[in-house]
């Protein structure tokens, strides 16, 4: 029987067993609801994978779910986090300052976050605009998508690479490197256990968001690196997952398989939906044409936003396989297929 996603309300801090406990950290305002930080003791104290949102309420939430496992947040010796995305990282820096504990991340990752410090908020709203524009959308619609950003995550300690153990006395916790979701997502395998902590790589009932920024690059392939990603995954074998959202859940590999079959799948409606249009479009166009979990329109300002990302990529990883072509010489942005 599958399972389902349960509201925050009815989320519980847990001992999955192996030394492993999870907790659910809430994500204010956000369709996700929460995050599962997980807690991974150690004779020198226990190390955390991922930390939750930067929100007083998130940090409530993960002091008191670890004080609910026995553990003291001013006690945790690190904190290993997934990605940068603030859902994931953006209580990192507060745990830091708590527990005097090291912050790692994949070094992919780590750069960013150092760029995203040294733009001022301003500068990042224009840069984000200008990206908005030369993609197709509205004068509107920049200053909706633009309006709200959160502050970037706190900077880490320690940078980690791919087959790097993570420094988690008498455990052996190994980062596997699986861009896509972004640059430097890692996977954690716990291999004491034989346990894959999948951050948002492999979830159990959606699939991450995969986003080309700026949507205009033509120096990286998001999606193609997720694919290869996924693969990588799935060679580790039928792992136990624990993922940031959802549920744990069984057998890595197999879903792994099914979200790469999902994209595939994605890049064959994409194409025809470029065939049908009979002229070239824009990537707000296209991301317009494209199916959502609700209609375009009815769709927040930042989820058109993210849409518009997630429909970059993959128009990226076609124009890298040589099916559709950028149309020179025209601003914004135009994709059309191949002659």
């Amino acid at each position: 029987m599958k399972s389902r996603r349960r509201p925050y309300s009815e989320q519980r801090p847990i001992d999955v067993g192996g030394g492993v406990w999870s907790v659910p950290v809430p994500i204010p305002g956000n369709p996700l609801g929460y995050t599962l930080v997980y807690a991974i003791e150690s004779p020198a104290g226990p190390v955390l994978v991922d930390a939750g949102w930067n929100h007083p309420e998130a940090w409530l939430a993960l002091r008191d779910g670890l004080a609910a496992v026995g553990m003291d947040v001013r006690e945790v010796r690190g904190v290993v986090v997934t990605h940068f995305h603030p859902d994931h990282a953006g209580l990192a820096g507060q745990v830091r300052e708590e527990s005097g504990a090291w912050v790692a991340m994949h070094e992919a990752d780590a750069a960013l976050v150092k760029l995203m410090w040294s733009f001022g908020e301003g500068a990042q709203r224009d840069l984000q605009a200008d990206m908005l524009r030369r993609a197709g959308a509205a004068k509107v619609e920049v200053e909706e998508v633009t309006a709200e950003r959160p502050r970037p995550p706190a900077p880490p300690d320690r940078t980690l690479h791919d087959g790097d153990l993570v420094d988690l006395p008498g455990r052996a916790l190994r980062a596997i490197w699986t861009p896509g979701h972004t640059p430097g997502h890692i996977c954690l395998h716990l291999e004491d256990t034989g346990r894959l902590f999948t951050g948002d790589h492999v979830l159990p009932a959606i699939t991450p968001h995969i986003g080309l920024y700026p949507y205009d690059r033509s120096d990286v392939d998001p999606l193609s690196d997720f694919l290869d990603s996924l693969a990588k995954v799935a060679d580790l074998g039928e792992l136990e997952a624990l993922p940031a959202h959802e549920w744990i859940f069984q057998d890595t590999a197999a879903r792994a398989t099914e979200i790469r079959t999902h994209h595939e799948e994605k890049l064959v409606r994409l194409t025809a939906l470029l065939a049908e249009a009979g002229e070239p479009l824009t990537i707000w166009e296209t991301a317009g044409r494209m199916s959502w979990n609700r209609p375009w329109e009815e769709l927040p300002a930042m989820l058109r936003g993210m849409a518009a990302g997630e429909a970059a990529a993959h128009l990226r990883t076609l124009e890298v396989r040589g099916v559709i072509r950028r149309v020179p010489g025209v601003d914004p942005v135009h994709y059309a297929l191949h002659s």
